[in-house]
């Protein structure tokens, strides 16, 4: 995107792109252009500014049968205030919404969407979705330096709250099988987060997980922590997410919103990956704290067995 012209079919002055970047948010940038558009366009511009979470998830044709206009039109509106397509607007209005969506609003959007679809099969093929994009585009070279980090570190802290707190604590017991000095931020309060990491400094690894709603306790969290000079790994949904900043490694993993719930299993499979592959680093001494561990469990009785319960 490099400007933004009317759509009238004709390229009025071009607005620099710079400027509306300064927009406090995307309906600011509508206002800005707004004068220029189109009789349709302008139809388009106040459906989406008055029905900004609903419109961030309807194709191009339900948002022109919404507005009484063609679809080509809806495409042509997205090309004209700056976007490649209306799949890139699309996705940057909803990468823009949906941290704000209260849980109400999620039901409201979820049932608009989906109607009277079978959930099991809009949840599995929404999971399945954002395990191909996630894989499609990670960053291979952010992901190995992840690992890295991960194998360097005098210590790893592992940060998530409210949602996100599972799969740190996904993250922090797999860990603790291949290091000793991991710690899993206790989140219950604010200002207990700050005593478990005051100690955080430039050899150290904070691997911090959000996503939407995002917590602004991560994002005070990480702030702290990148003042201290710790290496951040980010897992969250995108460049629009408050903890990407913060990153000296972005592992972005796609979340969808069903309901008033994320799919997280995509940034699931990539914690899954980054264990697998941080522990093919430490390959043999993981083998045989495995052997010994599992020689405890043995004695213990720690896990049930398939002749136990057998008469």
């Amino acid at each position: 995107m490099t400007c933004i012209f009317a759509c009238n079919g004709v390229k009025s002055n071009p607005i620099d792109i710079g400027e509306i970047d300064m927009a406090e948010n995307f309906q600011d940038k509508i206002n800005l252009i707004y004068p220029t558009l189109s009789k349709g366009h302008k139809k388009i511009a106040e459906f989406i500014k008055t029905n900004y979470e609903k419109a961030s998830f309807m194709t191009a044709a339900s948002l022109g049968k919404a507005v009484g206009v063609s679809e080509s039109t809806v495409v042509r509106f997205a090309s004209n205030i700056g976007f490649e397509g209306y799949p890139e607007l699309q996705k940057y209005l909803q990468e823009m919404v949906k941290s704000h969506l209260t849980s109400v609003q999620r039901m409201d959007v979820a049932a608009s969407r989906y109607g009277d679809e079978d959930f099991i099969d809009r949840a599995f093929s929404a999971d399945i979705e954002m395990i191909k994009a996630t894989r499609d585009g990670i960053s291979r070279e952010a992901f190995v330096k992840s690992a890295e980090a991960i194998n360097n570190a005098r210590k790893i802290y592992i940060l998530g709250v409210r949602s996100s707190a599972a799969l740190a604590s996904f993250a922090a017991f797999y860990f603790r099988f291949l290091y000793e000095n991991v710690v899993l931020i206790d989140t219950s309060a604010a200002s207990e987060v700050f005593e478990q990491m005051f100690r955080i400094g430039s050899e150290d690894v904070c691997i911090a997980i959000s996503f939407p709603r995002y917590s602004n306790q991560t994002v005070n969290a990480l702030s702290f922590a990148q003042s201290r000079g710790a290496t951040i790994i980010s897992i969250t949904d995108g460049e629009f997410s408050p903890i990407a900043p913060y990153a000296t490694h972005l592992l972005v993993a796609k979340s969808n919103m069903v309901s008033f719930v994320d799919s997280l299993t995509a940034p699931l499979s990539v914690i899954n990956a980054l264990v697998a592959a941080a522990a093919k680093e430490k390959h043999d001494d993981v083998y045989n704290d495995f052997k010994a561990l599992e020689e405890i469990w043995d004695e213990y009785h720690v896990y049930r067995t398939g002749e136990e319960g057998k008469e």
